[in-house]
């Protein structure tokens, strides 16, 4: 049936529908299924998204049709794709019994929901939303980010710089002690240890015992150097109850350090209600926002879903301190240069979209988080493309692969940090500095890559160090 009648509305104009404030306004890339029209397939679309189906219902009245998702934009793109643009009502949207605050699940649910089978649409993937003040405000916003860490680190409370982070590798396979044992090694020269994503309760790692170790490696590491250490645990688990037990557990364990934990959520597999419990739950530590398993429905392989920027923005609304960003293509991970629009869409209070510029009205910035095949020798071209260089930033290979070892790995990275900032070639800054010079030895196809020449202008120095 072509509902575009009622559910597509090309008049509208989309600085009008911003300036009411009314919408939740979402751009797709879609394309209808052979033998369907545009138009009518997007209007379908937005009904399954609101408040019709694929027939006409005797329970419609007036009010009903009152808050209709309705298409304002079709236009076409290349290989048969279009740009479609809903506007949904902000009425559609759930809100708490407890205290009247919106939720993502229920933007997922309309949004992201049942038009994802839809018969006549060959797929369609959201790429950016605009989320109006009235609607804003009703999020949670982060209690915690990058600021409250420099603190903690003795740092200036703006542009206090790059937070020297890992992850302690082999993300599975390692028993209490060589964990503390792996911790401790690094905190020697750098500041925060990130829990990888699948650490937890294994049975040859039982939590309180792996906690117990760590916490007394972070003693140990912070009265030998003088210097404050964070550590990132993992507390994602199916069950609310477990995920508060957890917690728990690790502050009682950590005591008078508590203050130096983070909790990690993986907030992708573990979905709205583990990052929201964790943010309502905890929000006296730094909420960090793991996506593991993002890529399924992120990736640019598929054309189902939302986009990493959509899920960006979402983490932010549901307080996220720290969200993994990806390396924007100086890293392992897929991505590109471009990729920095999301760190400035989790940072800044008025950023550009893909399609529309968002407004954050002051809500708390969440800072990017930056991993995945990244060493000493990358940073500074990363650095260049995102514009500074207020990130945490974690290294597994990059540290634990460093000839010298971890503490060696992790001044590495600080190394390469300072160079950067004070406008100094890393070759040259090597020179001078014995663990960064180490790193090119230690990666040497990225050095050849990215430093043509550095062996004659390291000399034998890299290779004695």
């Amino acid at each position: 049936m072509d509902q575009s009648q009622r559910y597509a509305a090309l008049h509208l104009n989309e600085a009008r529908l911003i300036e009411a404030g009314r919408h939740v306004l979402c751009a797709y890339v879609m394309k209808p299924k052979a033998g369907y029209e545009p138009i009518a397939t997007a209007a379908h679309f937005a009904a399954e998204s609101s408040t019709g189906t694929n027939v006409e219902v005797s329970t419609t009245d007036d009010f009903t049709r009152g808050v209709d998702a309705l298409v304002y934009e079709v236009s076409p793109l290349a290989e048969g794709d279009f740009l479609m643009k809903i506007a949904y009502p902000i009425e559609l949207f759930d809100r708490n019994v407890i205290d009247g605050r919106a939720m993502i699940v229920s933007f997922l649910t309309l949004a992201i929901g049942n038009n994802q089978g839809m018969g006549d649409v060959d797929y369609a993937k959201m790429h950016d939303f605009w989320m109006p003040p009235a609607l804003l405000c009703q999020f949670d916003g982060p209690a915690m980010n990058i600021a409250d860490l420099w603190r903690l680190l003795g740092r200036p409370q703006k542009d206090g710089g790059m937070i020297v982070g890992t992850i302690i590798k082999p993300k599975l396979g390692l028993r209490p002690q060589p964990f503390a044992d792996a911790c401790y090694r690094f905190w020697l020269g750098g500041d925060f240890v990130k829990n990888d994503e699948p650490q937890g309760n294994q049975v040859f790692a039982p939590l309180r015992d792996t906690i117990t170790r760590v916490a007394d490696a972070m003693k140990r590491a912070q009265d030998e150097t003088g210097q404050t250490k964070i550590f990132s645990a993992n507390i994602t688990a199916d069950d609310p109850f477990e995920m508060i037990r957890r917690g728990e557990i690790i502050l009682e364990i950590f005591g008078p350090d508590a203050a130096h934990v983070a909790f990690l959520v993986d907030g992708y597999v573990g979905g709205p209600s583990a990052v929201t419990l964790a943010r309502r739950q905890f929000p006296n530590q730094f909420l960090h926002y793991h996506r593991a398993g993002h890529g399924a429905v992120t990736s640019r392989q598929s054309k189902r879903g939302y986009t990493a920027f959509v899920l960006s923005k979402m983490a932010r609304l549901q307080g996220a301190s720290g969200l993994h960003t990806g390396t924007m293509g100086f890293g392992k991970m897929e991505g590109d240069a471009a990729d920095r629009a999301i760190a400035f869409m989790l940072e800044q209070d008025r950023a550009q979209g893909p399609y529309f510029a968002q407004e954050w009205r002051g809500m708390k910035a969440t800072t990017p988080i930056v991993s995945g095949g990244m060493n000493a020798l990358r940073l500074p071209g990363f650095f260049a493309n995102l514009g500074h260089a207020n990130v945490i930033q974690t290294s597994g290979g990059g540290v634990f692969g460093h000839q010298g070892g971890a503490a060696a790995g992790a001044r590495s990275l600080r190394q390469a940090y300072e160079a950067w900032s004070k406008g100094i070639d890393l070759v040259a800054y090597a020179g001078d500095h014995p663990e960064l010079a180490q790193a090119f030895n230690s990666f040497p196809t990225d050095a050849d890559a990215l430093y043509p020449g550095w062996r004659a202008r390291l000399g034998a120095r890299s290779a004695a160090e």
